[in-house]
């Protein structure tokens, strides 16, 4: 397993693609690979020094970030809906990464209540078709001071264009207008308690990663108000 600037990721030739969306061969190529890596930067800076007992990651594809996660806890967890779970685990498994993992949907997730210190959702809840039970679920697998660490891509017609340019994927096609919905829904179930962008800068139409770490709060905050704080703060990459 090779390290990558303080990154310890599942290898390329590990990597099994798991869907259509599922591009973590995209972590290697040059530029863009190390645009992509910030986003596991920003998850990172935003877990506590200490390691948590137990960790779920949503979304986890590959399982290209779970060598890096499992550093940051005692017992890690991923959920996916694709049906790869024990070929994903066998890989990991052969770079001594143990994980336990489920297939299945944010949507509606086996665990039970209370289970988690901390959830990451890196890149994934913007496919999520139902994002308020997505958001009640997520509540209710966290233990009562646990935390949810988000990442989630900006949007405006400058930044689609250079995913197309870089890729040859549409965003649109990808997110629908999810991504301009996940903010407002997620502040209606948590609160922020520290945030990243990348790059460092305030103007959300150059914003290409934003990530949170965010604490479950009762349902009706002034949304308005909370997105508008958000979008007017500019972060840091840690």
């Amino acid at each position: 397993m090779g390290s990558i600037r303080g990154l310890r990721l599942l290898p390329a030739n590990a990597l099994i693609c798991t869907g259509p969306v599922d591009h973590g061969d995209w972590s290697f190529r040059p530029f863009l690979g190390w645009i992509i890596r910030q986003r596991y930067h920003m998850v990172l800076s935003l877990l506590p020094p200490k390691p948590l007992h137990c960790l779920l990651e949503v979304g986890y594809g590959s399982g290209i970030f779970m060598p890096s996660l499992s550093d940051r806890c005692s017992e890690l967890h991923g959920i996916d809906i694709h049906g790869y779970a024990k070929e994903v685990t066998d890989r990991l498994r052969g770079f001594q990464v143990s994980a336990h993992l489920v297939s299945g949907s944010v949507e509606a997730m086996p665990f039970q209540n209370d289970s988690f210190d901390a959830v990451i959702a890196l890149s994934c809840l913007e496919f999520v078709a139902d994002l308020e039970a997505a958001c009640q679920e997520l509540q209710r697998v966290l233990k009562p001071d646990g935390f949810l660490v988000i990442v989630t891509p900006g949007y405006s017609p400058l930044l689609d264009w250079g995913l197309t340019l870089l890729t040859g994927q549409s965003a649109q096609k990808d997110y629908g207008d999810r991504r301009q919905k996940l903010m407002p829904t997620l502040l209606r179930f948590f609160k922020v308690d520290k945030q990243r962008t990348f790059p460092r800068i305030g103007s959300s139409l150059l914003c290409l990663y934003k990530s949170l770490r965010l604490s479950p709060q009762a349902i009706g905050p002034d949304m308005t108000s909370h997105d508008q704080m958000f979008e007017n703060q500019p972060g840091v990459v840690g």
